[in-house]
């Protein structure tokens, strides 16, 4: 596995020659900057993979940018609307232009709305560190309560509803304003000024579009940019639903191994792939995630490596983002997959035989705690969490026994 690490450019609290001293072997960023659905320019791709070349004092950093996250799919594109067209014919471009400048890996996701969902960006743990949490009673005390969201009550069990009215009773406005700073945090770009009012509009313009409607918005989209991104020689890989499943009445289409196994054979082309995200995944107990890298790991172009635990077994509920051995995926098991997959490509002559992976989230612990970085990319914590992932990868890249050759 080729080790990459997530940098989010020059106001990122995590400096390049942290990353360097990390010794990671490249770099995921994106062009954040961007407004969704305009092209990425050259000079913008040229200035990024400069800024990734050289450390604070001038020298080389010997890193370069290897993956893009994420170019994102505009609102308009998932929903069909507006300058979704546009939008598309943009997609194409920049496309063309990343394959310009060497790149050769796009993750991307097509979630509506929010990005990804937590209701505390720094739960204590009970070693003194934080991390991400989504609590399943929180979120329905923001959704019914804050929000105000039309026929939210129906969307939850009866107990979850009244344990939420209960919470939100004993909240003081401070709590009410953090919650719902939190859930807005994944809305890309809007974390800081978004509006309640803001998210219902959001939600609305969806009105009554069902997963089915959503998926073949997906699938249309793909088949458009798909045959580009194999003539550019570009892997484009879809990051799941996080969390996997539904939220806000929105639809969610990429949760399970048989929303990916539906996608990839409907526009089956070798740069239609996937993120195998493991955390993401693993928030749901039906997901098998050695078992999808085993059925899907021709597919898989990307690896978000991290652990969630979950509170209870259901299908949707409580979950917060462990130590990357310590949730409840069975790393090892997952890697052995990896390397049995990789075993496979070598063997066949695949260029792409070394997947990029990246150490995702990770635990704020010792001197994260004070430099506050982007929530779930702390320095320590993903240090810590790479270290253990790289012992995996030692132990099972040099042992032969039931490896595929």
């Amino acid at each position: 596995m080729r080790q990459t690490w997530r940098w989010f450019g020059p106001k990122d609290l995590v400096s390049v020659d942290e990353m360097r001293q990390a010794g990671v072997e490249g770099v995921v960023s994106a062009l954040h900057h961007v407004q969704s659905g305009a092209v990425w320019m050259p000079d913008e791709i040229t200035r990024r993979q400069r800024e990734i070349a050289v450390m604070g004092g001038g020298a080389p950093s010997g890193l370069s940018w290897e993956v893009v996250e994420s170019l994102p799919v505009s609102e308009d594109i998932k929903k069909q609307k507006g300058a979704w067209r546009e939008h598309i014919a943009n997609y194409k471009m920049s496309l063309k232009n990343l394959a310009a400048a060497g790149i050769e890996t796009v993750c991307y996701n097509f979630m509506p709305v929010l990005d990804w969902t937590r209701t505390d960006l720094a739960w204590r743990l009970p070693h003194g560190g934080t991390c991400m949490r989504f609590d399943y009673v929180d979120f329905a005390a923001f959704d019914i309560h804050i929000l105000e969201r039309s026929g939210a009550r129906a969307d939850f069990p009866e107990p979850v509803v009244e344990e939420a009215a209960r919470r939100f009773a004993e909240m003081d406005e401070a709590r009410k304003a953090a919650l719902a700073r939190n859930v807005a945090f994944g809305l890309p770009g809007a974390a800081e000024h978004l509006t309640l009012e803001g998210l219902k509009a959001h939600l609305d313009e969806y009105g009554a579009v069902s997963p089915e409607q959503l998926r073949r918005h997906f699938i249309a989209f793909l088949e458009e940019v798909v045959p580009v991104a194999e003539e550019a020689g570009i892997r484009l890989c879809c990051h799941p639903d996080d969390p996997p499943f539904p939220l806000l009445g929105l639809p969610r289409i990429m949760s399970t191994e048989a929303d990916y196994a539906a996608v990839m054979q409907a526009v089956d082309l070798p740069a239609n792939g996937i993120t195998l995200c493991s955390g993401s995944l693993g928030a749901r107990p039906d997901n098998d995630l050695p078992g999808m890298m085993r059925r899907l790991g021709a597919r898989v172009h990307f690896l978000h490596l991290r652990n969630v635990r979950r509170d209870t077994e259901a299908l949707v509920g409580s979950f917060y983002e462990a130590e990357h051995l310590q949730g409840g995926t069975d790393m090892v098991a997952l890697i052995a997959e990896v390397v049995k997959e990789e075993a496979r490509r070598k063997a066949a002559g695949r260029a792409d035989h070394s997947i990029p992976m990246r150490p995702d989230h990770g635990q704020d612990i010792l001197d994260d705690l004070k430099r506050r970085a982007q929530p779930g990319y702390p320095a320590i914590g993903r240090l810590k969490g790479l270290a253990e992932l790289r012992g995996i990868m030692t132990a099972l890249t040099h042992q032969q026994y039931g490896l595929a050759q």
